[in-house]
């Protein structure tokens, strides 16, 4: 299924434009409003992961020592169910 797309305005610094334009060109967008979108999207995937990861380091941080005792005690036991060559 497509989503329609709303067209819209944006002004930019030349050197803004100068590096959609760079990104269209590696990409081989067909557009310069499609490599917009494809730094757009990297620019969100890359805040979704920082977010993420600074989710889990939360997370990992509050752990009492009794409970970081035991994700090491798991972490091991997962480490050796893979199989060696």
């Amino acid at each position: 299924m497509s989503v329609r797309k709303e067209r819209r305005t944006y002004t930019l610094d030349p050197e803004l434009v100068d590096y959609v334009e760079t990104i269209k060109k590696e990409k081989r967008a067909e557009s310069s409003s499609s490599a917009l979108e494809a730094i757009l999207r990297d620019s969100k995937r890359e805040r979704e992961h920082r977010r993420l990861e600074a989710a889990i380091a939360n997370y990992y941080s509050q752990l009492t020592d009794a409970e970081q005792s035991a994700e090491r005690e798991w972490g091991a036991f997962g480490e050796t169910q893979f199989p060696t060559e």
